[in-house]
């Protein structure tokens, strides 16, 4: 097949991105404006922020090892990807109800247990639906529905503030409107007609076919898999939630009125990168558009460490997104490919589990840092660790780093 005529997707990967879309629409209605909500409305300090952000992570990363694992020993995924979504959108409304900080840790984490359950599994559908010479476009095109629903969400958050006059806590409570219609396209558009026997309507792979009889959570997944997510972990250390960086934004400047609008721009970059990069790892291969988008992580978190006008908040968040384009969807497609078609589950579970154990303490850390040392003191501690972990991104040489492409 010639370069110019890719095999268009399967309906599979276009409806599971359909519903990121619509549900990061209802999740980034609220998140820009949760970190102001928390400070200057329930009157707590950053590491606070840090520890319900961190804990809200935690939890969905966690779940995920274990949801994925599941996904592996069930026929279908679907049901598990249709629950995860559900749980999210009936819950994360509640904050607009909330009043004190702990109710929103409470709201935020029940937020995320939908995530962890709905994550691995649904990242294993899109696996099972392509070609591993397709993984990184798959991936892309989800990637970037995903923050096309999160550059949405700001701006209609950004309208009903500006334009219609509602309150804060009411836009929060209107984000159940798209979360209620993301439910809709899981229940009613995504198809798996029997997972292990059929992918998208068509016959699976052989290696797709049997269910496991059990995969243990410590089913091997080879040496190169696991030197990947240690390398993952290291660099996660200095990946603290992004509500630290919206806080930035109002330290230099940014009105609160603005902030939807500074996170719609990022997630514009995030969407628009996510597709060629992650096409590209197809053809380069995926650790150097790994460690390359860690290496402009390190230089972006340095730029927040040293800014001091509100320009600086919105060259620095656009640049920011390009992280997330050259990362995001390839350290997932990275992960198919280091491990069999039998445990993508299992795989995706342990890669969203393990960041999750070090995203609490990294998030938490970071919040302590700013109240000790100032925000500039955080931002650098972060690069240093992106710096570091890209290096040893490089040293590691997994076997199946790159995949075959099919002709």
């Amino acid at each position: 097949m010639s370069e110019g005529k890719r095999p268009r997707l399967p309906g599979t990967v276009k409806a599971l991105a359909a519903v990121s879309l619509f549900t990061d629409a209802s999740s980034e209605m609220i998140y820009p404006l949760l970190p102001a909500f928390l400070t200057a409305t329930l009157g707590v300090g950053a590491a606070w922020v840090g520890i319900i952000e961190g804990a809200a992570d935690a939890v969905a990363s966690l779940l995920k090892l274990a949801s994925g694992w599941w996904s592996d020993r069930v026929p279908r995924r679907k049901p598990l990807v249709v629950a995860g979504y559900s749980i999210a959108a009936v819950l994360r409304p509640f904050i607009g109800v909330a009043g004190a900080a702990w109710q929103v840790l409470a709201i935020r984490v029940g937020d995320r247990v939908g995530k962890g359950i709905r994550g691995a599994p649904r990242d294993a559908m899109i696996a099972d639906a392509v070609p591993a010479s397709d993984r990184g476009r798959a991936f892309g095109v989800q990637r970037a529905a995903d923050h096309a629903g999160a550059f949405i969400g700001p701006l209609i958050a950004f309208v009903l503030l500006q334009w219609v006059g509602v309150t804060v806590r009411q836009v929060f409570l209107l984000a159940a409107i798209p979360g209620a219609i993301a439910v809709a396209v899981a229940v009613w558009g995504v198809k798996e007609d029997g997972r292990r026997g059929t992918v998208d309507g068509r016959r699976a792979p052989a290696a797709v076919a049997a269910v496991p009889s059990g995969v243990p959570l410590a089913a091997p997944l080879g040496a190169s898999f696991w030197r990947y997510l240690a390398v993952l972990v290291l660099f996660t250390l200095g990946n603290s939630t992004d509500a630290f960086l919206l806080l930035r934004a109002s330290q230099l400047g940014v009105s609160a009125a603005m902030i939807p609008l500074l996170w719609a721009a990022l997630h514009v970059v995030k969407s628009a990168t996510s597709i060629p990069a992650g096409a590209w790892s197809d053809r380069v291969g995926r650790r150097t558009m790994i460690a390359a988008g860690w290496l402009w992580y390190a230089l972006v978190y340095l730029g927040f460490a040293a800014a001091t006008s509100t320009w600086h908040a919105w060259a620095l968040f656009i640049a920011y997104g390009l992280f997330f384009g050259l990362t995001e969807a390839v350290e997932r497609a990275l992960v198919a490919d280091l491990v069999p078609s039998d445990r993508r589950g299992l795989a995706f579970g342990w890669y969203n589990g393990v960041i999750g154990a070090a995203v609490l303490p990294a998030s938490v850390v970071f919040g302590l840092l700013w109240d000790w040392r100032g925000s500039s003191f955080a931002f650098t501690v972060g690069a240093a660790c992106a710096a570091l972990a890209s290096i040893g991104l490089v040293l590691v040489r997994p076997a199946s780093a790159r995949p075959t492409a099919t002709r």
